[in-house]
């Protein structure tokens, strides 16, 4: 099997199975991938179309083919020399519903189910309505409304032997101690006995004793009239009749749960979420019986040698990351012993700016979110920043800062619908108040309002707590909080910060004798840990990305979007970086979670280079489609905040050869930028939201949206945008060459996501998970044409997947230089050095020049291709180091001797960037 140079990410679902994959591998080998990188394949929600609701992690997903799939897919991957990284979803698993059997097993039984464990449940709750029960927020409305209506009807499963209430999809087991009470109401002679055995489950040892007295009512249930006797008694418990409603609350009040408004959640929930999901719920994974039972699939799998890596979903979910990836890291290490192979293990880890993956997790990198954000610094200009943030935020009125937007969203997440997880830190931080003489007077508001403070300045996802308290590489982040909360919490409370600095990693765990204060002292830090990371997802991606608009290229999946743009130097640094400690690291640039498509993005970073120009057509657009507002009862709509990121949509994910007057075009994109857009409004959370939808703003927006693309009122501000969009598509392409280059020849391994070879327009999820329509690509590989033969039909993709093709198989022929070669920065001298970023790779005597254009749309011409004319270079020139004889990969063209020195002007004359390669 090769070694890993290449990676390719496919999801995976009923549409598109683990068989549909297996006919690709031969066109996936030819383009140049070594391994498949596959969505979580673990037993799924049925109809999931991501694979991160898992509901049964003991087997493959029957909706995907199941194992004997996989097993097909393997053996397609090996005949080619490939290999299968596979996504593994550790924090959690889907909940609710009727598919999980450890989660119905914790409802029956409660405490007593041997997987109440596996859950992060806070059993002992504050809440006298909740002490020994867990909170089920599934029901529409307020329990009282719903139970009233029938619409939690108790019921019987004769195969089982078993009752339950359920709620439309979701089904909530009663206890089998409560089924005497049942029993005994049916009158049947037949069941009274039975009854008495139910009633004797309610000891310590009933979970042990249930089988055989359910299997018992099962076998009377075939009799009819015993069917008809518990039937009939059903009846009684008809929660439409006063005395039925009643009953059945009295019975739903014994259970270990307590059914409520889905509402509730977040102020009462008491189990940690993924998130603000209800429907997925955290899994205590650093347990070891857990971890065992949650991985036992994927180690026979690795074991048997099917896997080839893993990738981690959400690691800063877990409580000690650390420690979960060292576990990992040994029995990979074990199940490999004496094949002599290393199976790397990625984190999906968001790296905020200044921050690094810690060295001691014994992980192979990350998932790359940080490799696009370095790329999209290095492609936006830094003369655009000014007036493009004058402009937002003069337009929309929103803040000018992208910070200030997300203390904002921070507030509200945590006060809002990540209440309950913050009141459950803050709580556990008045039980470390309360164990110490010094502090036990320190109020629940007092920590309340300092804990909030810190939170909502805290700069990265979350620290990493161990016994020797807050490593140093987590000092700085967390100094950076407690400043940012000295300047909005009220001097009074101050002192309070100062406790936080210790209880929260520093003081060292180790350094508090064993016991109670050792115990609460940590499992504050646990909780604090674990709401820091939602926060920060919800605030930044899920409200402040569909709120800041100055720029929607910075607004990505692990973006600093406080940070515009970034020197070359700095990208260099970051390679340099990069291949010094995490060599495997994956460097990606499209991805199923991204905002926006990886071309989407490079289109709109062009606007930075022409800051005026695109001020000046947002002026004259909103003068244009003052005829297409609605009123919505609160002022126009779109708002001038909504309608700004509209235009910039638009202008980035145009299609490319898509006409103003093209009907059919045209409706099938505005269904695509329908879906962006309700998902844009409800994250925003200014005008409407998930939990409360603004029905009448909302269709104000999308009458807007539709009269712009469809209608004839909106034509001619219709057709200034297509010729807009048209005009930066150009650079936003060559934009686009570079990065795809840049992605395969830096330190690291590029990874590729599914249709992305050729252009990427896409917008959010579900609009980035759309069918790919490999058919094309196949039969466009398959033509073998040279990259620079395809540059004057560059809109039709093939330039860009030829690019791919011809780079990764230098990378095959040549593996140890891109794997193991130095990074070497090169001098860029001349009129437009600044306009060229240039490196070398080198090892053993092999070598790789790489030239990519940056900034450059002013250069272009107007014949409309992303190809830089020569004399347009001028004197621009690459100091080459001494290599041997040079050729390039996309021309062929062996590179002329100037003294050690590469002029721009020859080496693009035929492509839009630059491979050269010489040994």
């Amino acid at each position: 099997m090769s070694e890993l140079r290449a990676t390719l990410r496919l999801q995976f679902h009923r549409d598109f199975t683990l068989d549909d994959a297996v006919p690709l591998v031969d066109y996936f080998a030819g383009l140049g991938i070594s391994h498949l990188y596959a969505s979580p394949l673990l037993t799924a929600r049925p109809g999931s179309l991501h694979g991160y609701d898992v509901i049964d992690p003991t087997r493959i997903n029957p909706e995907l083919g199941g194992e004997p799939a996989l097993r097909r897919l393997v053996e397609a991957l090996r005949s080619h020399g490939m290999g299968l990284l596979l996504d593994i979803v550790s924090n959690h698993m889907a909940v609710g519903g009727a598919g999980n059997p450890w989660w119905l097993d914790v409802l029956e039984w409660g405490r007593r189910s041997p997987y109440a464990g596996f859950f992060d449940i806070q059993w002992n709750s504050p809440d006298p309505l909740l002490e020994g029960q867990l909170l089920v927020p599934f029901l529409r409305s307020d329990y009282g409304e719903v139970l009233q209506a029938g619409e939690i009807p108790l019921q019987f499963d004769a195969q089982t032997g078993s009752f339950h209430a359920s709620h439309y999809e979701h089904r909530f087991p009663i206890s089998p101690p409560s089924y005497g009470e049942l029993l005994r109401a049916t009158g049947h002679p037949a069941l009274q006995d039975l009854a008495l055995q139910f009633d004797a489950l309610a000891g310590e040892d009933g979970y042990l004793q249930a089988t055989a007295p359910k299997a018992r009512l099962a076998q009377l249930a075939s009799q009819p009239e015993v069917r008809a006797a518990i039937e009939a008694m059903l009846g009684v418990y008809d929660s439409r009749r006063p005395e039925g409603l009643e009953r059945l609350h009295v019975l739903l009040e014994h259970q270990f749960y307590r059914l409520a408004s889905w509402r509730t959640a977040a102020d009462d929930i008491n189990w940690r979420r993924f998130f603000d999901i209800n429907e997925l719920g955290g899994l205590r994974v650093e347990r070891p019986r857990v971890f065992e039972a949650t991985h036992a699939k994927i180690f026979e799998l690795l074991e048997e040698g099917l896997i080839d890596g893993l990738r981690i979903d959400h690691i800063d979910g877990l409580a000690d990351p650390r420690g979960y990836c060292r576990r990992l890291r040994r029995r990979l290490d074990r199940l490999d012993h004496g094949r002599q192979r290393h199976r790397p293990i990625y984190v999906e880890k968001i790296l905020a700016q200044g921050e690094e993956l810690h060295g001691d997790w014994q992980v192979d990198g990350t998932t790359g979110y940080e490799f696009m954000n370095q790329l999209s610094l290095l492609q936006h200009d830094p003369d655009g920043e000014t007036p493009l943030r004058a402009l937002w935020h003069s337009l929309s009125g929103r803040p000018a800062e992208f910070l200030e937007e997300v203390r904002q969203a921070r507030q509200l997440v945590l006060t809002g619908t990540l209440a309950g997880d913050f009141e459950s830190a803050a709580q556990a931080l008045l039980q470390v108040a309360r164990s110490n003489l010094m502090t036990r007077d320190l109020t629940f508001g007092q920590i309340r309002r300092a804990l909030l403070e810190l939170i909502s300045h805290f700069p990265v996802y979350r620290t990493y707590i161990g016994a020797c308290g807050r490593p140093a590489q987590d000092e700085p982040f967390f100094r950076q909080a407690l400043e940012g909360a000295r300047t909005t919490l009220n001097e009074a409370e101050w002192p309070l910060l100062a406790h936080l600095d210790r209880w929260l990693g520093g003081e060292p765990l180790r350094s508090l004798p064993p016991g109670v204060l050792r115990k609460v002292r940590r499992h504050a830090c646990v909780r604090f840990q674990q709401v820091t990371a939602p926060a920060a997802a919800k605030a930044v991606e899920d409200t402040a990305f569909y709120r800041s608009g100055m720029l929607l290229s910075r607004n990505d999946v692990g973006f600093d979007s406080q940070r515009f743009s970034a020197p070359p130097e700095d990208f260099h640094a970051a390679c340099l970086r990069r291949r010094e400690r995490f060599p495997d690291s994956l460097l990606a640039s499209a991805t199923h979670d991204h905002k926006r498509g990886e071309d989407t993005r490079t289109r709109l970073a062009v606007l930075s280079e022409r800051a005026g120009w695109y001020a000046e057509r947002v002026q004259r657009w909103l003068l244009l489609a003052q005829p297409l507002r609605r009123s919505h009862g609160d002022g126009p709509a779109p708002a001038p905040a909504d309608e700004l990121m509209l235009y910039q949509t638009l202008l980035g994910s145009w299609p490319l050869g898509l006409a103003p007057d093209d009907d059919e075009g045209l409706r099938a994109y505005a269904g695509r930028l329908r879906q962006w857009q309700e998902k844009a409004l409800r994250e925003a959370k200014l005008y409407s939201s998930w939990s409360a939808p603004n029905a009448p703003y909302e269709e104000a927006c999308r009458s807007f949206l539709d009269d712009l693309l469809e209608k004839p009122a909106g034509a001619r501000l219709r057709e200034e945008i297509a010729a807009s969009a048209a005009s930066i598509a150009p650079a936003g392409a060559l934009n686009s060459l570079a990065q795809t280059l840049l992605r395969m020849t830096v330190p690291g391994v590029p990874d590729l996501y599914q249709g992305a070879e050729f252009w990427d327009f896409s917008l959010v999820d579900p609009d980035n998970r759309r069918p790919v329509d490999f058919t094309a690509r196949r039969q466009a590989l398959a033509q073998g044409t040279e990259p620079a033969g395809l540059l004057e039909d560059w809109r039709d993709g093939r330039i860009k997947q030829a690019l791919i093709a011809h780079t990764l198989a230098l990378r095959a022929r040549y593996p140890a230089l891109f794997a193991a070669g130095d990074y070497l920065p090169l001098e860029v001298a001349g009129e437009h050095s600044v306009r060229l970023l240039a490196f070398a790779r080198h090892h053993a005597g092999q070598w790789a020049v790489v030239l990519v254009p940056r900034l450059a749309s002013g250069l272009l011409g107007e014949d409309g291709q992303p190809l830089i004319e020569a004399a347009q270079w001028s004197d621009t020139r690459v100091l080459l180091p001494a290599t041997p004889a040079l050729r390039g990969l996309f021309s062929g063209d062996a590179v002329p001797d100037r003294k050690g020195e590469l002029f721009v002007r020859e080496a693009l004359a035929t492509f839009p960037v630059g491979l050269f390669h010489g040994a």
